[in-house]
């Protein structure tokens, strides 16, 4: 079953790439076949994990050794505003008796254990390749337990051997799907309420969001999974539209909503001035389309040229300083395309972008925003190269995750964290105004001229 689930996830016909393909060759998938070291940044575990443990009221237990654990827990800066129990690590460490003999009756045991002691609303139980391996079968152990328990108990067919992180992210919607979206029926559903799939609140940035949203009238019902609580998201289905952030993540959880519920999706972005007004208009358009009441469009138009207003004041000062420095944009998914707007923006020129983990939709987007010029998207760049690039001057900055940031800071070049691991929120006006300082920041830091300059004993007399 997960074979052909992963094979499913493959051919997915919401994907702008298939959208244009002829069916015979929309059946042949748009996966590639999996390579010695295919993991390498993440597995499939890793990213399934990684997608859900911003639900933050539930247990999250991984069903295997301890390691496995210790290398994805809390791997992601997702902020909080009430539960911490997505912060507690369980695991039910199988050691090597486990392995000979079976773990099926100790996973049993733990999630006795963890709904007793911290009764949570659900349980997630993730399978890891030593689980997979020896036969486990996650699944069945999962449903006795919930219908002894009576606690819902949900299994994430996820080991790290099947793919990349990218798949475990698909992997963890389709857990999303199967057991969770539908199984709620809220009280309180209404016309203006909507989801955020693909964001995952990393530095606590959907506050800004909600902000913004909460001003217009538009409940955010539930982002999967940012900062999400279990019932919301069960109750999920009920929203009037689906905005979709990351579309190489949970695109296939979009378009599933959509089929078995009706909720229309589009793509779009809170990274940018631009971008975040677009991204409201087309949530207002939308929400008006299946019957919010028209004025909501008027009230959109009218927070968009208050906001654009005083943030194009407030980023005033820094404009004159960054415009016309060149920025290396190596990240992946929507930040491949999104926050290029968000830097021209500043009058600051992209000089390449990386679109390694990036859809066909995402390299389109970036193409356009980049005018046309392929060169400037990169797959990958080898760490000499980057040193390179960065000696000759052809880069004042990177922005990145922090994997690469070494490349830079070795070339003696100012380097943002943009990925995961930050601890500032970029999202909506108020974050773009927060990316711009930050950046004048580490160009204007003057460590730069300092270690530049030739060391005492290098100077000739």
């Amino acid at each position: 079953m997960l074979k052909k689930k992963i094979q499913d996830l493959m051919t997915e016909p919401g994907c702008a790439t298939n959208q244009a393909k002829s069916a015979s060759e929309r059946k042949k998938g748009c996966g590639k076949q999996l390579v010695p070291g295919a993991a390498a940044g993440g597995c499939a575990f890793d990213g399934a994990k990684i997608a859900l443990q911003p639900i933050t009221d539930v247990v999250h237990l991984v069903h295997g050794p301890i390691a496995c654990e210790g290398n994805s827990w809390d791997t992601r800066n997702t902020g909080t505003t009430g539960p911490e129990l997505y912060r507690r690590g369980f695991t039910t460490d199988l050691s090597n008796m486990d392995i000979i003999n079976g773990g099926e009756k100790k996973l049993y045991k733990a999630i006795r254990r963890v709904i007793d002691k911290h009764h949570p609303p659900a349980v997630f139980v993730y399978q890891t390749c030593v689980s997979a391996l020896i036969g486990d079968d996650i699944v069945a152990v999962c449903r006795a337990a919930t219908e002894r328990m009576g606690t819902p108990v949900i299994p994430v067919e996820a080991p790290g051997f099947v793919g990349s992180k990218n798949l475990g992210n698909r992997l963890a919607g389709e857990a999303l799907i199967d057991y969770v979206i539908g199984t709620r029926e809220p009280t309180d559903a209404g016309p203006t309420d909507i989801n955020i799939l693909g964001e995952y609140n990393v530095a606590g940035e959907m506050d800004l969001v909600r902000d913004l949203l909460a001003r217009l009238g538009i409940r955010l019902r539930t982002a999967i999974t940012g900062d999400a609580r279990y019932n919301d998201v069960a109750a999920a289905h009920t929203a009037r539209a689906n905005m979709v952030v990351c579309s190489q993540a949970l695109v296939t959880l979009a378009r599933k909503m959509k089929e078995r519920w009706g909720i229309p999706f589009f793509e779009g972005s809170f990274y940018g001035i631009s971008d975040t007004s677009e991204a409201l208009r087309a949530i207002a358009g939308m929400l008006v389309e299946r019957g919010a009441d028209a004025a909501l469009l008027t009230r959109t138009e009218t927070l968009i040229a208050e906001e654009e207003a005083k943030t194009w004041a407030a980023m005033e000062p820094y404009k004159a300083r960054l415009a016309g420095k060149r920025v290396l944009l190596y990240t992946g998914g929507v930040k491949s395309w999104s926050v290029i707007h968000a830097l021209q923006e500043m009058g600051m020129e992209v000089v390449g972008t990386s679109v390694r983990k990036s859809t066909e939709a995402d390299k389109e987007k970036a193409l356009d925003r980049l005018g046309g010029d392929e060169d400037k998207l990169v797959d990958a760049i080898a760490p000499k190269d980057m040193y390179q690039m960065f000696k000759d001057g052809r880069a004042d900055i990177m922005l990145s995750g922090g994997r690469s940031q070494f490349v830079a800071l070795k070339a003696k070049t100012p380097w943002l964290d943009i990925n995961q691991e930050r601890h500032h929120q970029y999202a909506g006006y108020d974050g773009m105004l927060e990316l711009v300082r930050q950046i004048d920041l580490a160009l204007s830091n003057p460590i730069w001229s300092q270690i530049r300059k030739p060391a005492p004993w290098e100077i000739e007399e």
